[in-house]
């Protein structure tokens, strides 16, 4: 089975979740979605209100060299068990997720395109970016609905390490993508990569002209 990797990155609370989201419900079994996120080290040696201030927002800070692994895994065709990270106490949990290789594997993460070896995986790499405003706005209602953050650690967070990563070693890397839009909800965008993964997963009805 060929597989076609697609990578989505951006700022915290661009709207990376939204456009892949969009993509899975369209596509459904045919589109396998790993997080970066899930790959944060683990932590275990800190007592969690030091893991509150470790800067996650660095490349060290993720075990990326676990993600090439199993990104080349998943495009040989070989199912990986990939780690959960458990946002409620800064670490990596004991669980693991079985992901099965499917035709269209999507790849999501703030820092994606930084690392050279996952932008050689990927055949698509979107970068979705936003205003600051709207990020920072997204990512508190997102901490504190689903991750269990008080809002004194998400401000603190975002000031201290989010902010300035993000201008450090999050925005330059939309040079290294292929395609840049402005919200999760662009349509135009979602109209051209449905077009294409339409295209790779009936080859034969776009090659007589016809259009799903």
């Amino acid at each position: 089975m060929d597989t076609f990797i697609i990578g989505i990155a951006g700022g915290s609370g661009s709207g990376k979740s939204t456009f892949t989201n969009r993509l899975k419900d369209e596509f459904g079994d045919d589109i396998a979605v790993i997080y970066h996120d899930n790959y944060y080290r683990r932590q275990d040696d800190l007592p969690f209100e030091e893991r509150k201030k470790v800067n996650y927002d660095h490349p060290d800070s993720l075990e990326t060299d676990l993600l090439v692994e199993h990104l080349a895994s998943l495009r040989r065709g070989e199912a990986v068990d990939c780690p959960v990270y458990d946002y409620s106490m800064h670490n990596r949990s004991d669980r693991f997720v079985r992901i099965e290789p499917r035709p269209i594997i999507i790849a999501e993460g703030i820092l994606l395109l930084s690392e050279p070896r996952i932008r050689d995986l990927m055949d698509i790499k979107i970068f979705v970016e936003a205003d600051a405003d709207e990020r920072i706005i997204r990512r508190i209602l997102r901490d504190v609905k689903e991750r269990g953050r008080d809002l004194d650690n998400i401000v603190d967070q975002y000031l201290t390490t989010v902010k300035p990563m993000h201008y450090l070693y999050v925005e330059p890397t939309k040079i290294k993508a292929d395609i840049i839009i402005n919200s999760g909800m662009n349509d135009v965008a979602f109209d051209v990569i449905r077009a294409k993964i339409n295209n790779i997963l009936h080859p034969q009805s776009f090659g007589n002209g016809e259009m799903r």
